[in-house]
């Protein structure tokens, strides 16, 4: 045995560990966000362009790897004379220049096509606005021109909607967003029901998806965006035509305060005081009466904090960061069959299902469940004003008492 055997069986057993981490990475059995299982016609447009590029990159790759492996081998200096030459064969080079350029036109060409057919917008059924910023998605679905949202009109009264963290869409609808920032550059992603778009401050983008089936459809904000980016996601509900309608009218139903002496109506003035500085509940009054509109500008460097109306309608909260379900009644809406599914999203979050630890803990000290950039430093770099939702001091009673006015909230 040679010296430098040792050496070698140490960089087989290195490699050997490196290729099987690899592919261990590759697996996972709980992945919402497989590119690999579209779910709308966007999506299975990428799935279709992709699996065939792949395959031809596969083949590629594994012929490249075994003729550097023969080269390397069957070549190797070991004091042979040098071998014969190709430079000055001209047909040689030309081959080698036409079968990449030919292997590529014939991936550009559908690649372009597939571009441009996912950026048409035309004939929409649903238009939504969509904000991104540090660290959470806004959305808001705009009236047309007849009265209606989405193409479903309201059977009570109008309005608009404003909500955060997940998007609800009809199933088999054209959705068409519209997308910008109020910070910096986010990428809204959700993949298995189309490919990423930048939504980038001062400009708005369009970007078209549609869900088969309902589910909730799980993503990721895509470019990186500061101290949370990892934080900042996004769900995409899908219901069918008579659920998405449900979901229209309650979100439109006017407010009810909690009723007099109970936990939730302490709970209500709790969140006057320290909440609606920045947070807006609809049809919220004060205790003469007076309309209450917060004013997040003065408070937060985004000028804008989540729309809290229905917040128990949602099934997670800060940015779609937590949960607001247990893990049992997450699984129970997460798996259910798409028949179903609608009537479980609808009940909402009840007081058995609520995430109540993570909710909890967010109230007691948002910052430091969700690093926001809220030291002094940086409150002296944006002129008092915190990034993120702020540490409000708040005691056990005052948590409890917003706890029990949230769980009305839908």
């Amino acid at each position: 045995m040679t010296e430098s055997s040792p050496l070698r069986s140490r960089l087989r057993t290195a490699a050997l560990v490196g290729v099987g981490g690899v592919v261990l990475a590759s697996c996972a059995q709980d992945a919402p966000q497989d590119t690999w299982q579209p779910a709308g016609s966007e999506a299975q447009k990428i799935h279709d362009l992709q699996w065939p590029i792949f395959l031809i990159a596969g083949i590629v790759g594994l012929i490249v790897m075994a003729v550097v492996a023969v080269v390397v081998v069957k070549f190797k200096d070991r004091g042979q004379p040098i071998p014969e030459q190709s430079h000055g064969k001209a047909w040689l080079e030309y081959l080698f220049i036409a079968l990449p350029a030919v292997l590529l036109a014939g991936i550009a060409v559908p690649t372009v096509a597939t571009i441009i057919d996912l950026n048409d917008t035309d004939d929409a059924d649903c238009v939504i606005n969509v904000t991104g910023q540090q660290w959470w998605w806004e959305y808001d679905y705009p009236i047309a021109a007849d009265g209606s949202i989405c193409g479903f009109m309201p059977t009570g009264e109008s309005g608009t909607i404003v909500t955060s963290g997940q998007m609800v869409i009809p199933t088999d609808a054209k959705v068409v967003i519209r997308g910008t920032s109020r910070d910096v550059i986010h990428s809204f992603w959700v993949p298995r029901l189309n490919g990423k778009r930048d939504m980038v401050p001062g400009r708005v983008h369009t970007w078209n998806f549609n869900a088969e089936q309902p589910g909730i459809y799980a993503g990721q904000c895509a470019e990186f965006c500061g101290l949370s980016h990892a934080n900042m996601r996004m769900e995409i509900v899908a219901l069918d035509d008579t659920d998405f309608q449900a979901w229209i009218d309650n979100q439109l139903e006017p407010y009810q305060s909690p009723e007099e002496g109970t936990l939730a109506a302490d709970g209500e003035s709790e969140f006057i005081a320290q909440c609606a500085r920045c947070h807006q509940v609809d049809g919220l009054v004060d205790a003469d009466g007076e309309l209450v509109v917060s004013n997040p500008e003065d408070q937060v460097y985004s000028g804008a904090a989540p729309n809290l109306t229905n917040f128990m309608t949602r099934n997670t909260f800060a940015g779609a960061t937590w949960d607001l379900l247990n893990e049992e009644c997450r699984a129970d809406v997460w798996e259910a069959d798409p028949e179903v599914f609608g009537d479980l999203y609808l009940e909402g979050v009840t007081e058995s299902c609520l995430n109540e630890i993570d909710l909890k803990e967010w109230l007691r000290d948002a910052p430091a469940k969700k690093p926001m950039y809220a030291d002094a430093e940086s409150l002296e770099a944006t002129d008092g004003l915190v990034r993120g939702m702020p540490y409000l001091a708040l005691s056990e009673d005052q948590i409890d008492r917003l706890v029990a006015y949230l769980l009305e909230r839908k």
